[in-house]
C-alpha cells in the first residue's frame, strides 16, 4: 500500500525530548516519502530542532502543548492532568482520525493508561498487551506480554497468541507465523494450570494458527517459534534478565578489548564485526501496545534517533496492515472455543 500516513509524535517524550525525537523523525522520513508527521510539545523547542532538519520542510506540523508527562510520574497523576500534555495530544490525534498511529518514548505506565482511557480496548483484556521483537539466531521472535498484564488466565494467554500472530505477520512479513507458549518444560503435565489450559485450547485446531506447543526459557533466542506467549510477570522478568545479560556481556567484551594496546588494535581491526555483534544483541526498541482501538508504539526512555525511527517504522507497518481485522476474526473463534470447554449445566443446579 502506498497511501500517505500521518504519524502523531510525542516530541517531548523520553530522556532527551526534541533533540533526539526530531532527528529520529527526519531519519524515518528519509526512509519513506509517504509519511507525514504531527509533533506535539513545546513549539519553540521543536521548531529550533526542525531548523536543523531542512529535509522535513513541508512534512511536519507542530502543535504546541504547555505540559509534559515526566518520566517518573505515576500513571494516576499523569491521567489527572493528562489533557494538554504532549503525550495525551498525540494519542488523541489517533482517536480523532487526524493520525493513523502515535509514537512516544515517554513514561510507559502513563502511555498505557492514557491509551486505554482515550482509545479503549478492541479486545477483552484488562490492559493493552506490550510486545517486543526478541533477537535470536535466525532473526527475531515476537514475545508477549512483557509487563502490562501480570496475572493471566488461559483465555488471556490465547488472546495474546492471536494478537502476537497477527502482529508478527504485519511487522515482520511472515505469512504464517508459528506460535508457542513459554513454559518450564516441554512435557504436557509441566507448568501451571493456566498454561496447560491455554495449550489445550490452542491445540484444539479451532484457530487459524500454526501452534507448536511449549517453548522453554533457553529457547527464547533460538527462534523455536515466531511468536512466544507468556504472562506479563514472567515476560517482564525474562526481558529484564536478557537486557541485563546483554549489558554484562557487552561490558565484559569492551573491557577485554581495551585492556592492552594489542587488544585495542585487534578491536580496531574487528570493528565492523563488533558493531554487527552489538546490533544483533540489541532488541528492537519499538514496543507496540496491542489490543487498542488504534495504533500506539512505545520506544524506550533512553531512545536514540535510530530507536525513534524504528518506532515510527513499526507504527507505519501496523497502520497499513490488516492485523486488527485478523485479531477480531480469531477472537470470535476463541469465544466459541472457550464455550465448548465449559462443562454442561446440571439440571436442578442452583
Amino acid at each position: 500500500m502506498t497511501e500517505t500516513l500521518t504519524i502523531s509524535v510525542d516530541a517531548m517524550g523520553g530522556d532527551h525530548g526534541p533533540s533526539v525525537v526530531v532527528p529520529g523523525v527526519a531519519k524515518a522520513a528519509a526512509e519513506s516519502s509517504r509519511l507525514q508527521f504531527v509533533l506535539y510539545g513545546d513549539e519553540a523547542t521543536i521548531s529550533a530542532e526542525l531548523a536543523r532538519q531542512p529535509s522535513l520542510q513541508g512534512r511536519v506540523e507542530v502543535r504546541h502543548t504547555d505540559r509534559v508527562v515526566a518520566m517518573d510520574e505515576k500513571p494516576a497523576q499523569a491521567l489527572r492532568r493528562g489533557k494538554g500534555t504532549s503525550m495525551w495530544s498525540a494519542i488523541e490525534a489517533v482517536k480523532a482520525g487526524q493520525a493513523q498511529a502515535a509514537v512516544s518514548a515517554g513514561n510507559t505506565g502513563a502511555l498505557m493508561a492514557m491509551s486505554l482511557l482515550i482509545l479503549r480496548m478492541s479486545v477483552p483484556v484488562e490492559r493493552p498487551c506490550l510486545v517486543v521483537s526478541w533477537p535470536g539466531v535466525k532473526g527475531v521472535s515476537t514475545v508477549l506480554d512483557v509487563g502490562a498484564n501480570v496475572d493471566c488466565d488461559a483465555e488471556r494467554l490465547v488472546e495474546f497468541a492471536i494478537m502476537g500472530e497477527a502482529f508478527h505477520r504485519a511487522a515482520h512479513g511472515v505469512a504464517r507465523p508459528s506460535v508457542g507458549l513459554l513454559n518450564i518444560g516441554s512435557e504436557e503435565m509441566k507448568g501451571h494450570e493456566e498454561v496447560r489450559q491455554a495449550h489445550a485450547i490452542l491445540r484444539s485446531g479451532k484457530f487459524d494458527l500454526d501452534y507448536r506447543g511449549f517453548v522453554e526459557g533457553d529457547e527464547l533466542s533460538q527462534n523455536k517459534t515466531d511468536v512466544i506467549v507468556t504472562d506479563g510477570f514472567t515476560g517482564n522478568i525474562a526481558l529484564k534478565t536478557a537486557e541485563g545479560t546483554a549489558k554484562y556481556v557487552g561490558g565484559e567484551l569492551r573491557a577485554a578489548l581495551t585492556s592492552s594496546l594489542i587488544t585495542k588494535l585487534g578491536a580496531l581491526l574487528a570493528r565492523s564485526g563488533l558493531l554487527a555483534f552489538r546490533e544483533k544483541l540489541s532488541p528492537d526498541a519499538a514496543a507496540p501496545l496491542l489490543g487498542l482501538n488504534g495504533v500506539v508504539v512505545k520506544s524506550h526512555g533512553g531512545a536514540s534517533e535510530r530507536d525513534i525511527a524504528s518506532a515510527i517504522r513499526m507504527a507505519a507497518k501496523l497502520a497499513r496492515s490488516d492485523f486488527a481485522a485478523e485479531i477480531e476474526r480469531n477472537m470470535t473463534r476463541l469465544t466459541a472455543a472457550v464455550a465448548d470447554q465449559q462443562p454442561p449445566a446440571v439440571d436442578g443446579a442452583a
